[in-house]
């Protein structure tokens, strides 16, 4: 990937170079601008931090020409206590409103997740949304017929199966928790780190949520029975080559919440 530096608002400071997690940006001392070698043009990830941290706005990556960046955050208006009690506040939540929500709104929370930490800027997950509540009701139907092949066995679930079983059949739902929608990260099968980066992409979805007014809930059940049944994976039809990461019940909370539980203690090893 080229870069396109503007000769009249380069300062020559270097922090380009000096920010390149690739280490192939050059500048010197000379007053020549910043370049990246022909024969190195290929190890750049396109990750943007050469443009992003550029102070007068000199440097563009060849692929954003034309693009007007968005201005980053500049470090006013949100404090430490702020953030601090935002995150803290933050729960899981099984209560839901019987209300959709829009399209809009889950478009513009997963636009946040585009810019979650991912290996060498690789980007690899991808969403499916299910967005009828009736068939998020089939999953959980799903997950609970996977359950029952496992009743009796050793595999780790087994001493939860018959409660959950029961509450199904008693007209509850233990599986999603009667949540409007599902969303099911998935990833490519051959990168073997692309499921940390999946995790992270699904935390700011998380993390974000709050802030719409979106509830959400980490759906283990669904996640672990997607891992196991191909019933289950048949629902989704995720693009060949791909495979389901986790899965995330969400919509609008029934209940706010007054207080902030508490936790244990951080468990902390200085060296």
């Amino acid at each position: 990937m080229a870069i396109i530096v503007q000769d009249k608002s380069c300062n020559r400071c270097g922090v380009c170079a000096d920010i390149c997690p690739m280490g192939i940006i050059h500048s010197s001392l000379d007053g020549e601008i910043p370049f990246v070698a022909e024969s190195q043009a290929a190890w750049c990830v396109s990750c943007g931090q050469c443009s992003s941290f550029c102070p007068t706005g000199a440097l563009t990556l060849e692929k954003d020409q034309g693009l007007t960046p968005e201005p980053a955050w500049n470090g006013n208006g949100l404090s430490p206590e702020l953030l601090v009690s935002y995150l803290k506040s933050r729960r899981s939540i099984r209560n839901f409103k019987n209300e959709p929500v829009s399209r809009e709104t889950i478009e513009a929370l997963l636009d946040v997740a585009r810019y979650a930490a991912s290996g060498g800027n690789g980007q690899p997950v991808q969403w499916l949304i299910i967005h009828d509540p009736e068939k998020v009701q089939k999953v959980a139907k799903a997950v609970i017929d996977w359950m029952r092949t496992l009743v009796g066995s050793n595999h780790p679930l087994s001493k939860y199966i018959p409660i959950l079983i029961t509450g199904w059949e008693n007209g509850l739902d233990p599986i999603c928790r009667n949540a409007p929608h599902l969303l099911i990260p998935h990833i490519p099968e051959e990168i073997p780190i692309a499921h940390v980066d999946g995790i992270i992409a699904l935390t700011h979805v998380d993390i974000a949520a709050p802030a719409f007014g979106v509830g959400t809930c980490w759906g283990g059940f669904v996640a672990l029975a997607s891992q196991e049944s191909s019933e289950i994976r048949d629902i989704y039809a995720l693009p060949a080559g791909r495979k389901p990461l986790y899965a995330m019940m969400f919509g609008y909370p029934k209940y706010r919440s007054a207080s902030i539980p508490t936790r244990n203690k951080a468990v902390i090893t200085w060296q």
